[in-house]
């Protein structure tokens, strides 16, 4: 019975702990709420170094994309991750794709062309 109980006791902490990370993430990843105990400035630190990642991965993997849009990539790209936060399980060039197609449907990108890859063509 005692075993019963431990496991439960774990079962209960493991899903604890997955509600919680869950909650970091959307507050990371998807401009949630702070979690409990969290500092709201330290998390805004992270989430800009987040976002500048994913906005530099996005620009290596589309560079046509990147130069087309010149001084507007950075401000749409960002408009753009606000509404589009990264899905989990998802691949960063389903997101740069994902970012084109977005551009193009309102009107910041010329009409699609086939996309050209850097050199390497998985992620």
């Amino acid at each position: 019975m005692a075993e019963i109980a431990e496991g439960n006791g774990l079962s209960s902490a493991r899903e604890r702990l997955a509600a919680q990370q869950a909650e970091l993430l959307n507050a990371l990843l998807a401009n949630g709420p702070a979690p409990a105990g969290f500092d709201e400035q330290r998390l805004a630190v992270e989430r800009r170094a987040l976002l500048s990642k994913r906005r530099g991965i996005v620009r290596m993997l589309g560079p046509a994309v990147a130069d087309e849009l010149g001084d507007r990539f950075r401000p749409l790209f960002d408009a753009y991750a606000a509404d589009h936060p990264r899905r989990a399980g998802s691949r960063a060039r389903e997101d740069a794709t994902a970012f084109a197609d977005w551009c193009r449907a309102s009107g910041e990108l010329s009409e699609k062309r086939k996309a050209r890859w850097k050199f390497w063509q998985s992620n």
